[in-house]
């Protein structure tokens, strides 16, 4: 009798627990999607503040196994309907071990965009918006797409005021002027919103685009840092909807929590890097197009696969 009663009880308190798990999550989650929109309803005027159809329909696929695969475009579009790619990156993010990672594709890769032959990637944005640039990537580099977020100038230096208010601080090698529209100084400082835009715009040193990218590469690990690091998951729902009028995104709002959740769970992890071309794998030449970089295509593509691929099914496949 006295088995039975203990075992009754121990039934009526695992529901019990079970019941109030459910509810804590069911009202965590309520919560950051209130905040979320408060935030948007709080943020400032931005471009795609009234989420309207910017861009032709997005034909990326599902996400497989956890990980997505975002295709993160800097617009310098400067006063015209649509200009070229900025800057173009591949933001991966797994699920499962709340890694992300982060390769940059150099704007002057000379690669075959659908329909128009051999350009420069920069050129397919201003063809066909993201769908001809995912279309582009898989063509060249046999990468899926999942999501897209495009930014342009004037939203990246707001999204770094709302991510980072108190500055970003980054080591500036030599003065850099040209092109950006303002002086930085060498030596260690504080940038905010506007002064980090030029340090990642700037092109006209020794290194051209390739220092570039890497000071765009660093930027966005050190945000990375600073919304996880900074920001508490509480507050992280509202920061991600004040951003959101500066960015144009087929992300929905669920999957966008989720990765901030993710990213604040495995917010020890570095965030890791690619350039491509890699190194020793292209040549620059002058085409009907200008300056490009032509590359080695196969050493390329198993450059990016391996990036991307998630270690646990590398580690899988080894065994």
């Amino acid at each position: 009798m006295g088995t039975r009663v203990r075992k009754t009880t121990k039934r009526k308190w695992i529901r019990n627990i079970s019941i109030l798990f459910f509810v804590l999550i069911l009202t965590a989650g309520t919560f950051s999607v209130f905040q979320y929109y408060k935030g948007v309803s709080e943020a400032k005027d931005g471009p795609y503040k009234d989420d309207g159809k910017t861009f032709d329909p997005f034909n990326g696929p599902e996400p497989q196994f956890g990980e997505i695969n975002i295709l993160v475009i800097g617009s310098d579009s400067r006063g015209e309907d649509r200009g070229n790619s900025d800057t173009l990156m591949i933001a991966h993010y797994d699920q499962n071990t709340h890694d992300i990672k982060l390769a940059s594709i150099m704007r002057d890769t000379y690669v075959d965009i659908p329909e128009h032959g051999m350009r420069k990637i920069n050129a397919a944005f201003a063809y066909g918006g993201p769908e001809l640039l995912r279309q582009t990537i898989k063509r060249n580099f046999d990468i899926d797409i999942n999501y897209y977020a495009v930014v342009g100038f004037d939203g990246f230096s707001k999204i770094v005021d709302v991510i980072a208010p108190d500055g970003i601080e980054v080591d500036i090698p030599y003065e850099m002027s040209y092109g950006i529209g303002m002086t930085l100084h060498p030596g260690k400082q504080v940038l905010h919103g506007e002064e980090l835009l030029g340090y990642v715009r700037f092109r006209h040193d020794r290194l051209s685009d390739f220092g570039r990218v890497d000071r765009q590469q660093e930027v966005m690990s050190k945000l990375k840092d600073e919304a996880v690091s900074i920001h508490s998951l509480v507050n992280l729902p509202k920061m991600l909807g004040m951003a959101d009028p500066y960015v144009d995104t087929n992300v929905d709002t669920g999957t966008i929590l989720a990765i901030g959740k993710g990213l604040i769970a495995g917010k020890s992890r570095q965030m890791e890097t690619l350039r491509l071309p890699i190194q020793d794998s292209f040549v620059d030449e002058s085409a009907d197009v200008g300056a490009v970089l032509r590359i080695d295509f196969d050493k390329n593509k198993q450059a990016l696969k391996e990036f991307l691929a998630s270690k646990e099914n590398g580690e899988i496949a080894a065994q």
